[in-house]
C-alpha cells in the first residue's frame, strides 16, 4: 500500500466525509421544513457503529460501508405501508415539497461549492498572469538544477512569459529530449542553467504507466510543477467567481462524459480508496489544492445525483415531475422495479470500483 501520512489521511477522510454531510443535510434540513417526520441520518450504509438520537426523534449514525450516505425519511421507501392520517410521512406530503427535499440534496452540494469558492477566493486569491515553479519532482531532470520559486524566463533564446503547463509542455517536447538552455529569475536574479528532459509514460491522470498500454501517453518531462501567482480581488468580484466556478466544473465534467460515451475518452472507474488518494495528493501540494479538489468533487456529486438514474435523486425528480405534471401518482409497483434495477446497477458500479481500487493501490 502507498504510503500515506496520517495527518494527509484524516484531511482526505474528513473532506470526503464533508461531502456527505453536505448532501444529506440539504435532504434532512428541507424534510424538517416541510414538517416531514426524520428517522435516519447516516453517514456510510449498514448497521450504525456510532449512534445519536436527537430530541426530535432522528438517529444520527455512522455506518461502516462508505460509499456515501442517507436521510431516512418516514414513508420515503415505497414498499413501506404508511397511514394516510399521517401527516408528517413522506407520500402525504404536497408534491411540491417532496420535490424540494429531494432536489435539496444536489442544490446544498452547489450551494457548498459556491462558498467554499467564495471564501477561497477572498482568503488566498486568485490565479494572477505570472507563474512559479512550485514543486519538483524528486529523482527528475530538474532535481538540483531548478528550485522552488524559480520563474522560467527562456527557453533556448524564446521567452517564456507567464508559461503555463501547456506552454511548457509543448516547448520541452518540440526539443525530443535534447538539452534545454534555461533562463530562471531567481530571487530577481536571471541565471541560465541546463537541464536535459527524460523521456516518461504517463496516463491521463499523471500516473506512471508501461509504455504501450492502453490510456498511456509517452512525452519528455523536466520533472517541475508550476502554480500560478495569486492576485487579491474584493468581495463583489470574489462572488462573482464563486458563482462561475460551479458553472465552469458542470461543464468540463459533461465534456468528459461526452467524451466518455463518443469513445475520445477511456472511463477511469474509482472509489472511496481512490478519492480519498486524490484527496492526500492534493492536501500534499497545498491546502488550497485540497478546497480546490473538495469544490470539484461537490459539483460533481451534485450533477451525478441530478441524472435521471433510479435510485438517485434524479431518479426520484422524473417520478415526481410526472405527478406534478400530470398530477397523479407513478405506478407503485413501476417505481419499484426501476428503482431496485437502479439499485442493482449502483452496487454493480460500487463493486467495479472497489476492484478498480484494489488494483491501483496494492
Amino acid at each position: 500500500m502507498r504510503d500515506l501520512s496520517a495527518v494527509q489521511i484524516l484531511l482526505a477522510i474528513l473532506a470526503l466525509g464533508f461531502l456527505i454531510v453536505v448532501h444529506e443535510a440539504g435532504h434532512y434540513f428541507v424534510a424538517l421544513w416541510c414538517k416531514m417526520r426524520v428517522e435516519r441520518f447516516s453517514i456510510g450504509f449498514g448497521p450504525g457503529i456510532l449512534k445519536h438520537r436527537a430530541k426530535n426523534g432522528t438517529i444520527f449514525q455512522l455506518a461502516p460501508i462508505p460509499f456515501g450516505g442517507f436521510v431516512e425519511i418516514k414513508g420515503m421507501n415505497i414498499a413501506e405501508e404508511v397511514s394516510p392520517d399521517d401527516a408528517h410521512a413522506y407520500p402525504n406530503r404536497p408534491t411540491w415539497q417532496r420535490f424540494l427535499t429531494i432536489l435539496a440534496g444536489p442544490a446544498t452540494n452547489y450551494l457548498a461549492a459556491f462558498v467554499l469558492a467564495f471564501f477561497l477566493f477572498k482568503c488566498a486569491g486568485v490565479p494572477g498572469s505570472t507563474t512559479y515553479i512550485d514543486q519538483i519532482v524528486e529523482g527528475s531532470a530538474s532535481e538540483g538544477i531548478l528550485f522552488s520559486g524559480d520563474r522560467i524566463v527562456e527557453i533556448d533564446g524564446v521567452a517564456m512569459s507567464s508559461p503555463n503547463t501547456e506552454k511548457l509542455s509543448a516547448a520541452v517536447n518540440a526539443k525530443a529530449g535534447k538539452p534545454l538552455a534555461i533562463v530562471v529569475d531567481r530571487s530577481g536574479a536571471r541565471v541560465p542553467v541546463t537541464v536535459t528532459p527524460r523521456l516518461v509514460h504517463i496516463k491521463a491522470n499523471g500516473d506512471k504507466c508501461e509504455a504501450g498500454s492502453e490510456g498511456c501517453k509517452t512525452l519528455y518531462q523536466i520533472g517541475v510543477q508550476q502554480a500560478a501567482d495569486k492576485d487579491d480581488v474584493g468581495v463583489v468580484r470574489a462572488a462573482e467567481l464563486a458563482v462561475r466556478l460551479p458553472i465552469d466544473v458542470t461543464g468540463n465534467i459533461l465534456a468528459g462524459f461526452r467524451d466518455i460515451f463518443t469513445g475520445r475518452e477511456k472511463p477511469d472507474l474509482g472509489g472511496p480508496v481512490r478519492i480519498l488518494g486524490e484527496f492526500k495528493k492534493a492536501f500534499e501540494v497545498g491546502w488550497t489544492r485540497g478546497i480546490e479538489l473538495v469544490i470539484m468533487l461537490s459539483v460533481y456529486l451534485g450533477l451525478f445525483n441530478l441524472f435521471p438514474i433510479p435510485a438517485l435523486d434524479g431518479g426520484r425528480l422524473v417520478f415526481l415531475g410526472y405527478e406534478m405534471v400530470t398530477r397523479r401518482r407513478p405506478n407503485p409497483k413501476i417505481e419499484m422495479t426501476v428503482t431496485m434495477v437502479g439499485v442493482l446497477l449502483l452496487v454493480v458500479l460500487a463493486l467495479m470500483a472497489t476492484v478498480f481500487d484494489i488494483r491501483r493501490y496494492i
